[in-house]
């Protein structure tokens, strides 16, 4: 009898020892995209920062796929979009994606940089 309810016990034991590292799994995954988007986010800008200010008319109005081979990130992109100068300003859009087993988060962000004079 005692055997049984051990037995039983144990079988409870695993449920709820399973879904525990679900979740740590879930949050840990969850965690790693929230990093990864602010390492391209960041990357991004520094890019958009490095090749627009004080660039020849030719950089504008362009989307630029930036190759992310050398950052180690599987499944990531990084799209960063440059608007028309307007007063000295211009607009550029950065797009991320990352893709961490079946999850996949999406971010864009706007900004507005200076141009050097």
């Amino acid at each position: 009898m005692f055997v049984i309810v051990a037995i039983a016990l144990v079988g409870v034991i695993m449920i709820v020892l399973t879904t525990g590292s679900d979740t740590m799994m879930f949050q840990s995954d969850m965690a790693y995209l929230r990093a990864i988007e602010r390492n391209l986010t960041a990357s991004g800008a520094a890019w958009a920062g490095l090749n627009v200010r004080g660039k020849s008319p030719e950089t504008f109005n362009r989307t630029i796929i930036l190759d992310l081979a050398n950052m180690n990130i599987r499944g990531s992109s990084l799209t960063v979009g440059v608007g028309a100068p307007m007063d000295n300003r211009v607009e550029v859009q950065i797009n991320t994606s990352c893709t961490r087993g079946r999850r996949t988060q999406d971010h864009a962000k706007k900004s507005t940089l200076q141009l050097q004079q």
